[in-house]
């Protein structure tokens, strides 16, 4: 029968003051005496996060929030002329084979013409132009309103669309445009979204059944995981209204949720069960829960905190979607964290106490009592495979330090050719109707790939000169391989007269060298020598070319201010958590070898097409790796890292303090936690590679590269690289600490056999 060595919370032990527990302690304690309290505290928590968020609604991001460089100069020059880019659709007909049938299509643009010009969301109509070789006509349908709103409004264009294609069924009747294609992409991403849910659910629950055994056990971990993600979401919502969400936060939360929820409560679970199998039963639930709040629970709020701290740093890009990303991860690791602290705690007591009382019934039914295989059994030791893995590291670590690194340094390599691009309509999944049609369309109409918008602004006296410069700026691009020839220049002037645009297309695809070679001429030649020579004119150009360029310059720009930030945070962090500059310096190089192996191997299944051999990827969305992945995975790799690093690292140094020589407190440590650090990662490397079944292609990467990078941390990491490092530096490495020296000192003088 399990008796309480003292009571929980109690101020004092004897006549002497206790020391004052640590809030993660004392919130533990509360919670195992309280747990229904608890419970229902968290519930309630989830459920007004749910109900607030769903209330006040998701504030997205709007066109203002995207803009960087010339490019959002430019943008913003034009809305001050109201001149902004208006949301605009095209209607493509075709003949399905063959010539076009002139009286059917005619008959179908008079059909869609009819039914656009009804529609509230519509402006205007233009009339319908044909393709250079008479086979398609588009009839251009241009909305109300601002161009980024267009997707929320594009639905009863497309209906009519379906409508005019079921009265004209000899023809193909179809839309696209960024509307439809953005309302496409939004529509695919749900459906992905729900599609990772099924696969990611059902596998965790079987990797947890694995570790535990129990169906009750495992549903902790999920149950915890599932409302910290509920809570987030409506969380998100809230915070959206200060920092407007990019249209990628509930991607975030359920990818990182799910991971650092069951990452967290494992590690706490393990604890619990340890120290229940050392008490052999004489401890009760609620002093089986101090003991874990006390080391693991310190373990979980740490790793927390490094992985927000982390995060962080990507607030510095000054960019809407790495801020969305940092703020909806943020939120996610924290309602984990507190999850973990509040809630687990009293769950850990209800089940713990429902045993204990179900044993006793048992008891006094057969007369004594019986002992069954529980999950502490099932955990305890480290178990064949990592006995092995870490063999190399206690016998050889020398050699096993310069294989591994040498490994991961020949994974790396290939990222020194990784090519940046940003995502656009060449790499979107082409199961998108509007993708299709936009691929017909701009077939059959080259000069719709690429648009140049340049917009001027001067003095309303200067308006004819400024008209008169960029005529002269259109006949040259006329005369220019990269342009459209013989395009008629479309001039627009604000009521003012202050602000004139200019559009120029060009026939190549948004991503192709020849369009970035064509704004780059733009700007460094032809705008210089026509409008440049309009004193005090001010211009600049945007577009989508111009656009993905001037936003991958930035990102260049802001790189080595976010990566310095973060080196610094996660060495500043590790080394205070530890009390040690060598453990500080060794996280860091760690993590980095980790994330260059991953940046390697992510380069090479995706920029040389690898995933689309083994997996049947469309090579579309392969031949590059997204602007935004690098970043986005260098900031949270250096955090989900720090989970495993203060895990197994916390488990070295305590056996450290109690004075195991530091090659024994190594081996101790990581074998003591290498079943929850496979467990753990497991479930990541799960979550994460459900990803790569998503179609769009920067989650593919994403998705891939934190699997492959959690795999290779928990692994070649923390199985040979981390306690072959730590063997070879002994007691250095808790320089400057003294504490771990005067321990193992102490257990030296009084045990003189222990080396």
């Amino acid at each position: 029968m399990a008796v309480h060595q003292r009571p929980l919370g109690s101020g004092r032990t004897g006549d002497r003051p206790a020391k004052k527990r640590p809030l993660t302690v004392r919130v533990a304690i509360w919670s195992a005496l309280h747990p229904w309290r608890a419970l229902a505290g968290w519930l309630a928590f989830v459920v007004l996060c749910l109900g607030v968020g769903i209330s006040m609604g998701t504030h997205n991001a709007t066109a203002q929030d995207y803009r960087v460089g010339e490019a959002g100069r430019a943008e913003n020059l034009a809305d001050e002329g109201h001149l902004g880019r208006a949301p605009v659709e095209q209607v493509l007909i075709s003949a399905r084979s063959g010539p076009l049938d002139e009286a059917a299509a005619d008959a179908a643009v008079r059909d869609i013409t009819a039914r656009m010009g009804k529609l509230p969301e519509v402006a205007r109509v233009a009339p319908p132009l044909r393709s250079a070789d008479g086979r398609s006509l588009r009839v251009e349908v241009t909305m109300k309103g601002a161009e980024a709103d267009g997707k929320d409004h594009v639905a009863p264009l497309a209906a009519q669309t379906a409508a005019a294609q079921r009265g004209h069924p000899s023809l193909r009747v179809e839309e696209t445009g960024s509307p439809s294609i953005s309302f496409g992409l939004d529509t695919q991403r749900d459906d992905d979204l729900a599609l990772a849910e099924a696969i990611t659910l059902p596998v965790t629950l079987l990797t947890l059944l694995a570790v535990f055994g129990s169906a009750l056990m495992v549903g902790v971990p999920l149950l915890l995981a599932l409302t910290s993600i509920a809570a987030a979401i409506g969380l998100s919502k809230v915070v959206s209204h200060v920092l407007p969400d990019a249209g990628v936060g509930t991607n975030v939360i359920l990818l990182i949720g799910m991971a650092v929820g069951v990452d967290y409560t494992l590690f706490y679970l393990k604890r619990e069960r340890e120290e229940r199998a050392r008490s052999g039963g004489r401890l009760a639930p609620e002093a089986l829960v101090e003991l874990a709040a006390a080391t693991s629970g310190r373990a979980i709020a740490v790793s927390g905190f490094a992985v927000i701290v982390s995060t962080a740093t990507l607030y510095l890009a000054t960019d809407v979607v790495f801020s969305s990303l940092a703020t909806s991860t943020i939120i996610v690791v924290l309602a984990a964290v507190l999850s973990s602290l509040t809630a687990l705690p009293a769950l850990l007591v209800k089940i713990a106490q429902r045993t204990e009382r179900r044993a006793a019934r048992r008891q006094q039914r057969t007369g004594r009592a019986r002992r069954t295989k529980t999950s502490q059994d099932r955990t305890a030791g480290t178990g064949r495979i990592w006995s092995a893995l870490l063999r190399p590291a206690g016998k050889h670590p020398a050699a096993t330090l310069c294989v591994s690194v040498l490994l991961l340094l020949g994974l790396a390599a290939p990222a020194l050719g990784m090519q940046l691009r940003v995502l656009n309509e060449d790499s979107h999944s082409r199961e998108i109707p509007a993708m299709q049609s936009y691929d017909r369309l701009t077939t059959a109409f080259p000069d719709l790939r690429v648009e140049h918008q340049i917009v001027v602004r001067a003095t309303a006296a200067q308006a004819a000169e400024v008209a008169s410069s960029l005529r002269r700026l259109s006949a040259r691009t006329n005369a220019d391989p990269l342009f459209t020839k013989g395009a008629a220049p479309h001039l627009r002037t604000s009521q003012d007269q202050r602000t004139t645009t200019l559009e120029l297309s060009v026939p190549h695809k948004v991503s192709s060298p020849e369009a970035i070679a064509s704004l780059d001429r733009l700007r460094t030649d032809y705008l210089p020598a026509t409008v440049g020579t309009v004193a005090g004119a001010e211009f600049a150009v945007t577009g989508d070319v111009a656009h993905d360029t001037d936003y991958l310059a930035h990102q260049d720009a802001k790189l080595p201010v976010v990566i310095g930030a973060l080196l610094l945070l996660t060495f500043l962090l590790t080394t205070l958590v530890f009390r040690s500059v060598v453990i500080g310096l060794l996280g860091v190089a760690l993590n980095l070898l980790s994330v260059a192996a991953s940046f390697g191997l992510v380069v090479i299944f995706f920029q040389h097409g690898l995933a689309s051999t083994l997996f049947g990827f469309d090579t579309a969305a392969t031949n590059a790796i997204g602007s935004r992945v690098p970043l986005f995975l260098f900031v949270i790799l250096f955090g989900l890292s720090m989970d495993y690093q203060v895990f197994v690292v916390s488990r070295i140094r305590e056996a450290a303090l109690n004075g195991v020589p530091t090659r024994q407190a190594v081996l101790h440590g990581i074998g003591a936690s290498a079943k929850v650090v496979t467990s753990a990662a497991a479930v990541m490397v799960t979550v994460f590679a459900s990803y790569m079944f998503l179609h769009l292609a920067e989650m593919k990467q994403i998705g891939f590269s934190l699997a492959v990078a959690v795999l290779l941390d928990a692994v070649v990491i923390r199985a040979l690289i981390l306690p072959s490092a730590l063997t070879l530096l002994g007691r250095a490495s808790w320089w400057p600490s003294r504490a771990v020296g005067r321990a193992q000192g102490a257990t030296s003088k009084t045990s003189p056999g222990v080396g």
